[in-house]
């Protein structure tokens, strides 16, 4: 259709006129004005005028694959929640692969986590001489459940609030110690660090030196030593919750770079969108990559999708403000992980369903359940965690629908983390078929001996 008869400012366009600026334009039309249901829409026609050889516009379409991310959200000793998730995934993608030594780190590109998701994090992804990674994703629960009492004591009541504002010395001497110990090299006996990852790792937390979030980045890392930090720190510094560690002062190995770290939940609950823009715009690890259409996201979630019943308002009323504490950053929390599962789900749109995935308890009952423990990592409690982790993943899907809030799917969360396992080792699989490499890691330079 002519727009404009007499001035000629927009006419349809011919047989011979650019037919490529002609696509692009009914892709972002079919998209954008009107709709689309089918997802052909996507991928634009053949031109012959551009591209003569119609093998090789083939060739150039069967190199894309979709970039695997892993985010996992900080919660405390709730977090074993996710570690089971994450243990159930491993064993998934072991049956499917045929493979009984892979791990996570073989199918995801990019991890990344915060809290006790930052110390799940740099388990799964830091490696050994070898360049394998180091711990299966079933040591990961099993060593909050270990070692969680050492770290969390007991706060009687009225004590939090001392607690939030002073010293915290001897918890946060257990988890160094733990921290130092799991991210040891065995034959060197050297700490482990960024670099020591098998792939690009993000571990965020809250520099109180800058009063802004601080983002520990492998891909930074490999570029300066500036970046590298000691696992054991970066660990340390992404769980310092207030009131229960001290906060943690560190440097980077060249000791150029100083950071006064705590907690990465209070920068960066839901780390998944972050993880998200650093593949969009990091070109030179992941130069095919378009946009979310190109993008395979799986997010654990570490708490309920719901306090409502958590408390009540006769309790509720009464309580002063050092009562409010821990509510207030459980809510705090809880709330902005919830707030960027929604805003990433409708990044994805119509891909969300097949693109992006997000397992976390859902109901009242286990929002009580996840708060005792908070508060008292007793041996009872903690086994009670680890049945609710259970039980959890047999709960029904829960997805955000597009301008629809959120529905209870028809699979189970095993059953959806089956599926996932199954696009992550067909995507593996079929990166071999390609010509050009989908990911193009960073590697550290050989330091010379």
């Amino acid at each position: 259709m002519n727009l404009n008869d007499n001035n000629n400012i927009m006419e349809e366009p011919s047989v011979d006129s650019d037919k490529l600026s002609y696509e692009i334009f009914s892709i972002l039309e079919s998209k954008f004005l009107f709709g689309y249901d089918d997802p052909k829409l996507w991928i634009p026609k053949q031109i012959s005028s551009i591209v003569d050889d119609n093998n090789a516009v083939q060739e150039i379409k069967n190199q894309r694959g979709k970039i695997c991310i892993l985010s996992i959200d900080g919660g405390g000793m709730r977090s074993i929640l996710s570690g089971k998730a994450l243990s159930y995934l491993e064993t998934a993608l072991k049956n499917k692969s045929g493979n009984p030594d892979a791990k996570i780190a073989d199918y995801f590109d990019v991890a990344a986590g915060t809290g006790v998701g930052g110390i799940f994090t740099a388990m799964l992804f830091a490696a050994n001489d070898q360049n394998r990674p180091i711990f299966n994703a079933d040591d990961t629960w099993k060593f909050l459940a270990a070692e969680g009492k050492k770290f969390y004591r007991r706060v009687s009541k009225g004590g939090l609030f001392k607690r939030v504002l002073g010293k915290t010395g001897s918890a946060s001497s257990g988890l160094e110690k733990a921290m130092k110990e799991a991210f040891k090299d065995e034959k060197t006996g050297r700490s482990l660090t960024l670099k020591n990852t098998v792939k690009p790792v993000l571990i965020p937390c809250y520099d109180l030196t800058s009063t802004a979030p601080f983002l520990f980045s492998r891909a930074d890392a490999l570029e300066t030593d500036s970046y590298d930090f000691n696992l054991w720190e970066v660990c340390m510094a992404t769980s310092a919750e207030p009131g229960v560690f001290d906060p943690v002062c560190m440097k980077s190995v060249d000791g150029s770079t100083r950071c006064v770290g705590v907690d990465g939940g209070l920068a960066m609950s839901n780390p998944t969108a972050a993880a998200i823009t650093h593949v969009l715009h990091n070109k030179q690890e992941f130069p095919f990559v378009r946009g979310v259409e190109d993008i395979l996201v799986l997010s654990l979630g570490a708490g309920a999708q719901t306090l409502e019943g958590g408390f009540e308002y006769d309790q509720v009323k009464k309580w002063t403000a050092k009562d409010w504490a821990r509510p207030l950053a459980r809510i705090s929390g809880d709330g902005s992980a919830d707030l960027v599962d929604h805003a990433v789900a409708m990044a994805f749109g119509q891909s969300s369903s097949s693109n992006y995935v997000r397992i976390q308890a859902n109901g009242s009952s286990f929002a009580r359940c996840e708060a005792n423990v908070d508060s008292d990592p007793s041996p009872s409690n903690i086994k009670m965690l680890v049945g609710v982790a259970d039980q959890m993943l047999k709960q029904k899907y829960v997805e955000s629908v597009l301008f629809s809030g959120k529905r209870i799917g028809e699979q189970s969360n095993f059953e959806k983390l089956d599926w996932f396992a199954e696009q992550l080792v067909l995507e593996h699989q079929r990166r071999s078929c390609r010509i050009a490499p989908t990911v193009a890691f960073k590697q550290a330079t050989p330091k010379p001996s």
